[in-house]
Formats: structure tokens, C-alpha cells, sequence
């Protein structure tokens, strides 16, 4: 394995096009501050985290990949992990945010890397053009995801026979064809995903457990890709769920969306209840 970590101890075509006139909103790529925390994973509330967070690097066809993991080193024992998959722009403050928000409930948090190092968008051009190039190639879109699993179960601090992914936007995507890919995951939460399927579908068994998390307004996912969604799921034999919020568009977890002519916009209210119902999901997989 080609693994390097380094230490910080400061803090579909048209679907690219919607996303690229909403650009204005798209995160910032600055670092934020490690500190303390209140855990409020089971069974530990109100107890004092130390958040740690380091660079991971590691390669693979495509790399190296740059990364992040966040954990509490207050707690020695191995834990379950959860990866959390980029937008179409890139590995980003925001995921590495979603990754120390994990580490928070008591996991190890992985915010993983499917472009390559370095391959951050600039630009919606950019953000297309690296999308699209995972995009129209599913078979390498599912052996970066899985690489990335694979890094996360290899981390000291994971307990490589719990782990889970989530993703957002095309990482939304990439989460459910990881899981369509058979991957040995316990499950995958689809954060306002893209829900096309491979044009050459896997005939595996579907491993994981999946939850798509959807506003029922998201012009890059309208009611007709649910249903064929439900019916890819059903017929894959999966077990999985599906939570709709109404008055809701693409982007609702991103408080730096602010197309609302678009489609794309945060809602609070819709943010929130995904997240608790994230909560629960890993909770029960974690536990099953």
C-alpha cells in the first residue's frame, strides 16, 4: 500500500451546467481550527473530544490522493469509520467540516479525494471538466471510491469491519455506486445525490444499506430518477430508504447555496433533518 500522512496540529452534462451558474455559492477551501468539542455520539454525552485532524495522502491508479481524517485521540479504542465523498468541485473545507462534525458523534471521519491531488476546481469550467471525467467512466468513478474505502479501513483508529460512507451532489453519487459496486461497507447516505445508473449495471449483491436524503425539488434529480431509483434498488434486492423534503432543491446541506432560481439553496429546516436522520441510520447499522 502507498500511504502517506503528514501531521497538522493548527486548525451528467446538464447537471454540470446547473451547478456551474450556481458557482458563486461554492465553498472555500481555507483550513479551520482543531480544538474541543462535545461528543454527542451515544453514550458520551457531555464528555470533553480532543479533535484531531491530519493529512492523508495515498495512492492508487489516478493518485496520489489527498485526504483528510478527523477522530477524537481521546478515544484509544478502534471505531467505526465514515468516509465522506466530495461535489463536483472537489475535495473542500466543506467535506473536511462534514468529516470533524463525524468525529464529533464518536467516528472516524475520512473526507476522501476522488480527483487527485492537487485537482481542486477554480472555476465551474473546471469543476465540469473533472466531473465529467468521472462521469462518463463509471467502472474508474467505482475503483476510486472503493481505493478510498480501502485507505479509511486501513486507518489505525478504524475498526475496518464498521465503516460507512456518505457523499454530496456527485459525491451523493459516487456513494450509491459504491454500494451498487458490492463494496463490503455497512452502509451509504446520499446526501441530495445524482441518481443515474451505470449504463453497465453490476449484478453483484448490494452489500450496504443505503438512505438517499432528497429534496423533492431538485431539479438535477426530478420525481422520474427516484422512481428509477426505487426500482434499481428493489430489483438489486437492497435494503434501503428514501427521505423527501418538500420545498427543498439541490445543495439544501450547503449554506453557501444561494441559487434559488437555479434550484439550488440552502434549507435549514431540510439540513437539519437530514443530518438527525443520518444520525440514526449510522447508529443502526453501527449497531445491528
Amino acid at each position: 500500500m502507498n500511504l502517506r500522512v503528514t501531521r497538522r496540529e493548527t486548525r451528467a452534462k446538464g447537471c454540470g451546467d446547473i451547478l456551474a451558474r450556481a458557482w458563486p455559492w461554492r465553498w472555500s477551501s481555507t483550513d479551520c481550527c482543531l480544538g474541543l468539542a462535545l461528543w454527542g455520539g451515544p453514550g458520551r454525552w457531555g464528555e470533553r473530544v480532543q479533535l484531531r485532524r491530519e493529512r492523508l495522502v495515498y495512492g492508487g491508479s489516478g493518485g496520489p490522493f489527498e485526504g483528510w481524517v478527523c477522530w477524537d485521540a481521546a478515544h484509544a479504542d478502534p471505531r467505526p469509520g465514515v468516509m465522506v465523498v466530495h461535489a463536483f468541485g472537489g475535495q473542500s473545507q466543506f467535506e473536511t467540516d462534514k468529516a470533524a462534525a463525524l468525529a464529533e458523534l464518536g467516528y472516524v471521519g475520512f473526507a476522501a479525494d476522488l480527483y487527485g491531488q492537487g485537482r481542486r476546481a477554480s472555476s465551474p469550467e473546471e469543476a465540469k471538466r473533472l466531473m465529467a471525467e468521472l462521469d462518463r467512466d463509471r467502472s474508474r468513478l467505482q475503483h476510486r471510491v472503493n481505493l478510498s474505502l480501502d485507505q479509511l479501513k486501513e486507518l489505525p483508529q478504524v475498526d475496518r469491519r464498521m465503516t460507512a460512507a456518505i457523499g454530496f451532489c456527485f459525491g451523493g453519487k459516487c456513494v450509491l455506486d459504491l454500494a451498487r459496486s458490492g463494496a463490503d461497507t455497512r452502509g451509504v447516505v446520499s446526501f441530495h445525490g445524482l441518481y443515474d445508473a451505470p449504463t453497465e449495471p453490476r449484478t453483484e449483491p448490494v452489500k450496504a444499506a443505503i438512505m438517499a436524503l432528497h429534496g423533492w425539488g431538485d431539479p438535477l434529480s426530478p420525481p422520474e430518477s427516484v422512481l428509477e431509483l426505487s426500482r434499481e434498488l428493489t430489483e438489486r434486492g437492497a435494503d434501503w430508504q428514501l427521505h423527501a423534503y418538500g420545498h427543498t432543491g439541490h445543495s439544501f446541506t450547503n449554506p453557501k447555496a444561494r441559487a434559488p432560481e437555479q434550484g439550488l439553496a440552502y434549507q435549514a429546516s431540510s439540513d437539519a433533518r437530514a443530518w438527525r436522520a443520518m444520525r440514526d441510520f449510522l447508529q443502526e447499522i453501527f449497531t445491528a
